[in-house]
């Protein structure tokens, strides 16, 4: 992914509908959260290799 250098507008999708945030703070708090999972979640290669692993032990 990607991290846009400038967002102006999130949508964030819940049970309870859309929601568009457009403040600079909703924006850079947006921001930061996606920087945090980035730096937190596993690649994409080692998500799949670990989805395969699962798979073969079954």
């Amino acid at each position: 992914m990607v991290r846009s250098p400038q967002l102006d507008t999130v949508q964030l999708d819940s049970a309870h509908g859309g929601e568009f945030t457009h403040s600079e703070a909703q924006l850079a708090n947006y921001q930061a959260h996606m920087d945090w999972w980035r730096t937190h979640t596993v690649s994409p290669d080692d998500s799949r290799d670990l989805i395969h692993s699962i798979a073969r032990y079954l």
